[in-house]
């Protein structure tokens, strides 16, 4: 019923022609492969062919992810209670407890003794290789496009403070040592020194590798211990023994790195020596997949870094993709584990997306009775589930309670102990499964698909042409949501009023309703604003073409967000759904009103820290009240931000955050080049595989207790995470703490379960289960760490820190991170007496260089906009493992040097280091990392290159405004494949801009050379040299 007192006002709409010869969109394009403009914007490319990878139209989705299994038996209906769904009561929290089975005997023992390396380049490939074909518009249940891991990236710098007082160190990591007192040492060679590399024709044999190539020493491989395997092949090689040490008193495992420095007055050493720019650690780049083996002879097989290509192979421990811990052994105690300094974590991604190679999940339907569960802590049958008794019992390998096996499951044990049918169900033999849920894990029905669109339409919406490139985004992108009954959608629009649109009305233009009153909203109809898609397709397209003709004229220079997103979720409160918005001014009336702070922040330069972490949090609580209720109600937002000013992202940022959504920022909007982008991220978002109204717990094994959830999600109890929509992006991170011993040789389980609801309305448990092995030994530590994991865990602690903490001290935090893990694995696993040598583990060799480029990345400097810093914390709290790493340190290619590359090469070629000693002048180069792609063109570059490229013959005729075309040569048909293969890895449609040196562009490029020394930060070389130092320091404070 219509508010009597509030009666909307209605017109019709009128339907001028807009976008009417607007051709539709194939039915399923590449949603990372170009696609044109809006047809207000000339489209340069609109003669170019397709590339390579696009699928025309009429081509059929992948085949399901999920064939049917045969179900069952039936359990008796005497099920334990069941797992948490939004809309039951819970139960009480899991109890973790321990032991199930007896486990081989832990890898190695007493101290271990690593080997001295010779300074060389890398010896593990960090970097990643493409893999998989392109995003497919698949609901959750069909087989969803691979996003191939690729290689790290970095943002800009920013400085490292002078060792001040002693700071809070993150959750889980053991306090700074005492601060020195000693000054800090002169800095090696920077990267921009005038120091020569040695070149071939000089000093051949002494010349280092280039950058990505195999290094010229080897390195002994370890052997490998119960439950792990020895580690795969680019974690090393035999390192060159050094001068004095016989090879048999070379120390044994873990394997590392070491180099050395030109030593200070007053440090520990006399001994010359350098370390030279091509020699440290970089990334190197993967050439071919690897296939991966969960468990290989029951014993946990040690993932490979998560930006290779490696292809999983499910044979009882779950796929690294979908949960990775920060260590691949879990300490026994606490203490343990506090003197490695490093973090003990899980990232899980549960819809995380698979390689094309790899088995689908199976679904395993147990009827009426549910899944087979713990009756004590209410773990999931899985493969370490121990059987006895003939299989009439079997034992919880998360809490050690031994239970009664259902009647209609019983099977009998062969002589190894194992059910005959072991490797025929999938719950038994596959670390992850998704079980069919019943009733009991549902109060309604599940709901439908709902898709409801709201759009900016103010003054500067119009002008700057964000608003006819949301309504054509929305146009195309509509083809690519889920098809079927369960599918619903809804349009409104807003500036300082609110204006939905009846969209049900039979061959009758769609009507629209206004709702004036922007402090106490509502809904002017209960019906027909959220309408099967079915029903109202020609309806909607008509509109989406009309409203930018409608609004063409708008002088309404207002933004009404707050009640317009409280308006929205008013009308799909009743079943939930998902809610687009797309922004493009401050809102400044009614609900949530916020006034431009940045201006506050600006004239108030000289104001505390804490003034200045005040305007990175929301203005107030009125949005993340909002934002709660809306989780409550299983609605999800996902916020398109498509503006030229400030628009505060520190406070509307938080209602994505809360309800399990996304936030694009497009700044400033071009209309010309970012428009195909803002469609392309819009179709990624309603066609990648996802899942609503979702539950997720965290269950582990007896001796740990979940500590900390973190991510973008609703917690309303301790122990469930709440997420109105959950989609194959999304990762949440998992910290643990130890509230008991472990004994050596036993095993820890991690059991993470989602209860969600796909697409096409089916109520679905995901259950996933890592089993890893315990350890007593601290070498075993650091050969079991994952660099990839443990470099995600700290960005993501270091962006929930940047609202609450002053940046120079959490720089100082990760600062002190790298060199408490170094001092622990120096004093504890080394024998090395010299103190010349800063010793990385292998497994850890990069963490340097990743911290160096957190420390200058853009969301812990000062110096960048609280838009872009506030932006950077939002994207950091969701982002997955692969995506991490470029997002701080981009990967650099040589655009010039395609034309020596060969057709049998790969398409990305191998990246070289960022650093301004790298960038030529006669050059062309492109940096990305997985947002933006800046393309930097050098003042003496071949203009016959320039033309090729970019159809201009000279750097000062380059368009302000840059759009990728493909010309008819092999140059521009190369690079385009490039482009177009990095944004199919990445699942992101880069967004290309155009950096000349000597503009402002071009110092934009540099500052993300993390590299290089800054004002705001040092070189490499120099941050390894001061990490060495502060390694020295700790030594002598600790009398080691």
């Amino acid at each position: 019923m219509i508010h009597p007192e509030k009666m909307a006002s209605t017109r019709p709409i009128s339907p001028p022609p807009y976008y009417q010869n607007q051709a539709p969109p194939p039915a399923q394009p590449n949603p990372h492969i170009y696609h044109p403009p809006p047809p207000s914007v000339p489209d340069p490319t609109a003669t170019r062919p397709p590339p390579p990878s696009y699928i025309p139209p009429g081509v059929s989705p992948p085949p399901s992810a999920f064939p049917p299994s045969s179900p069952p038996p039936a359990r008796p209906s005497s099920a334990p209670s069941p797992f948490q769904s939004p809309f039951s009561s819970r139960p009480h929290p899991p109890s973790t407890m321990p032991p199930g089975k007896s486990q081989p005997p832990m890898v190695g023992s007493g101290a271990p003794q690593p080997p001295m390396m010779g300074l060389g380049p890398p010896q593990s490939a960090i970097q990643p290789m493409p893999m998989s074909n392109g995003p497919s518009p698949a609901a959750i249940g069909n087989t969803p496009r691979f996003p191939p891991a690729g290689p790290p990236a970095a943002l800009s710098g920013a400085a490292i403070p002078s060792m001040p007082q002693p700071v809070r160190p993150f959750p889980g990591s053991p306090p700074m040592g005492p601060p020195s007192g000693q000054p800090l040492p002169p800095m090696g060679p920077p990267f921009g020194s005038s120091q020569p590399f040695p070149t071939q024709s000089t000093a051949a044999s002494a010349a280092p590798p280039p950058f990505g190539a195999p290094p010229p020493w080897q390195m002994q491989n370890l052997p490998a211990g119960p439950r792990m395997q020895a580690p795969p092949r680019m974690y090393g090689m035999p390192p060159s023994i050094l001068p004095g040490v016989a090879p048999n008193q070379l120390p044994g495992p873990p394997m590392h790195h070491s180099m050395g420095h030109t030593p200070v007055p007053g440090s520990l050493s006399s001994v010359p020596s350098t370390i030279h720019p091509n020699q440290i650690p970089h990334p190197m780049s993967s050439s071919s997949a690897t296939v991966f083996h969960t468990l290989l002879g029951n014993q946990a097989n040690t993932p490979p870094p998560a930006t290779t290509d490696f292809i999983v192979k499910d044979t009882g421990n779950c796929s690294p993709r979908y949960m990775r811990c920060t260590l691949n052994q879990i300490p026994c105690s606490s203490d343990l584990l506090i003197t490695s300094s490093m973090p003990l974590a899980l990232m899980v991604q549960p819809l995380a997306l698979p390689h094309p190679e790899e088995d689908p999940i199976e679904i395993v339907d147990f009827g009426e009775s549910g899944p087979v569960r713990c009756s004590q802590c209410k773990g999931y049958v899985n493969p370490f589930m121990k059987f006895i008794d003939q299989g009439k019992r079997f034992i919880c390998n998360l809490c050690g309670f031994a239970d009664e096996t259902p009647r209609d499951y019983h099977c009998n044990l062969g002589p190894d102990g194992r059910r005959h049918d072991a490797d025929e169900r999938p719950e038994l033999c596959r670390g992850t499964v998704e079980f069919v849920a019943t009733k009991e894990y549902m109060v309604r029905d599940p709901m439908p698909a709902v898709f409801f669109f709201l759009i900016d339409v103010s003054m500067n919406a119009v002008q700057t042409g964000a608003t006819a490139a949301a309504c054509s985004a929305v146009s195309q992108a509509i083809a690519d949501l889920p098809e079927g009954p369960q599918t619903m959608v809804g349009v409104a629009t807003f500036d300082s009023t609110i204006h939905f649109y009846n969209l049900k009305r039979a061959q009758q233009q769609p009507l629209m309703l206004i709702v004036p009153d922007i402090n106490d909203v509502y809904t002017p109809l209960h019906t027909d604003l959220v309408v099967q898609l079915a029903e109202c397709r020609q309806n909607l397209e008509q509109l989406l073409d009309n409203i930018p003709s409608v609004f063409q004229s708008n002088k309404v220079a207002d933004s009404a967000f707050g009640a317009a997103i409280k308006a929205s979720f008013l009308a799909i409160k009743p079943t939930g759904g998902k809610l687009l918005v797309f922004q493009s001014v401050l809102p400044s009336v009614g609900i949530g009103a916020l006034s431009a702070r940045e201006a506050e922040g600006r004239t108030n330069i000289s104001a505390s820290e804490k003034e200045a972490n005040k305007l990175l949090r929301p203005a107030d609580k009125t949005l993340t009240t909002m934002a709660v209720e809306f989780a409550e109600h299983q609605v999800c937002v996902d916020l398109f931000i498509t503006t030229q000013t400030y628009v505060d992202i520190a406070s509307v940022s938080v209602v994505p955050r809360i309800t399990g959504g996304q936030v694009y920022y497009y700044h400033p909007f071009s209309a010309l080049s970012d428009s195909a982008k803002l469609y392309n991220d819009l179709r990624w978002n309603v066609s990648r595989p996802q899942g609503f109204e979702a539950v997720m717990r965290v269950r582990c094994s007896q001796g740990l207790q979940v500590q900390e959830y973190l991510g973008n999600f609703c917690k309303r109890i301790p122990t469930d995470v709440d997420l109105p929509a959950i989609d194959c992006d999304k990762t949440i991170m998992v910290t643990f703490k130890h509230d008991d011993k472990f004994q050596e040789g036993s095993e820890c389980a991690f059991q993470c379960a989602l209860l969600y609801t796909t697409v096409s309305g089916q109520r679905r448990i995901r259950v996933i289960t890592l089993s890893l092995p315990c350890a007593n030994v601290l070498g075993n530590l650091f050969r079991a760490a994952d660099l990839d994991t443990q470099f995600a865990c700290f960005l993501k602690q270091a962006a929930n820190e940047v609202p609450t903490i002053p940046l120079p001290q959490i720089r100082e935090q990760i600062m002190n991170l790298c060199v408490n893990i170094l001092h622990s694995y120096r004093k504890f696993c080394t024998t090395v007496s010299s103190s010349v040598q800063l010793i990385l583990p292998e497994a850890l060799r990069l963490l340097p260089l990743y911290n160096l480029a957190l420390v200058k990345s853009i969301g812990l400097r000062t110096d960048g906009r609280l838009d872009d810093r506030s932006y950077w914390v939002s994207h950091a709290a969701s982002i997955s493992i692969y995506s991490a790493v470029p997002f701080v340190y981009p990967r650099m290619l040589a655009v010039h040097k395609l034309f020596s590359k060969k057709e049998d090469e790969a398409l990305v070629p191998p990246p070289i280091p960022l650093s301004s000693e790298h960038v030529t002048d006669d050059g062309i180069f492109f940096l990305e990392n997985g947002e933006d792609g800046f393309i930097y063109v050098g003042n003496s570059v071949d203009p016959d290159i320039l033309l090729q490229l970019f159809g201009v013959p000279s750097v000062e005729v380059l368009p302000s405004q840059f759009v990728l075309e493909q010309f008819d040569n092999e140059l521009s048909k190369k690079f385009n494949d490039m482009v177009n293969e990095i944004r199919r890895q990445r699942c992101s449609y880069l967004r290309l801009r155009l950096c000349i040196k000597g503009e402002q562009s071009g110092m934009l490029f540099f500052s993300y050379l993390v590299e290089d020394k800054a004002p705001s930060g040092l070189s490499y070389v120099e941050f390894l040299v001061r990490v060495h130092h502060e390694i020295q320091n700790k030594m002598v404070t600790t009398g080691s």
